[in-house]
């Protein structure tokens, strides 16, 4: 969290909920840090001497200290490079689906009429159904290498 942060204020000042944002955009939506997590990590970078705040139109804002700024340059990259690089480029493109389907199943929800929810009911099932049959699936082992 520590790293995250002093990247992005190394960048520009930012209010608490802009650093929140930013991370998950930045990690693809992989890593979303709760405000539980970043306002104590904050208060104790104050304590520490590498950050300080100041009222901006009403909310916190956030910026580096000359101590904060060595800090910041000393860091190799920021730690949201790391998790978007271990993960399997599938697994994002499964998050973001995933989310199209909330959206349609919400949409449908709020406007689709009684026939119209009824098919979706049976749309959903039917989906539930071939990903439980995926995992069922026996996955072939990889070919052996040409040596």
């Amino acid at each position: 969290m520590r790293a995250a942060i002093l990247a992005l204020l190394a960048e520009q000042s930012r209010h608490g909920y802009e650093i929140i944002g930013e991370i998950a955009e930045r990690s693809r939506g992989l890593w979303r840090p709760s405000p539980g997590s970043i306002y104590p990590t904050l208060q104790l970078m104050a304590d520490e001497g590498l950050v300080r705040s100041s009222e901006d139109s009403g909310k916190r804002l956030f910026e580096l200290t000359e101590e904060g700024v060595a800090v910041a340059a000393q860091q190799d990259s920021p730690p949201w490079e790391q998790i978007a690089q271990d993960v399997d480029p599938n697994e994002v493109e499964l998050r973001n689906a995933s989310g199209a389907l909330m959206s349609a199943m919400k949409q449908v929800t709020r406007v689709g009429s009684s026939q119209q929810k009824a098919k979706a009911i049976t749309v959903l099932n039917e989906a539930r159904r071939s990903l439980y049959g995926i995992l069922g699936e026996i996955e072939e082992p990889p070919a052996p290498a040409d040596t």
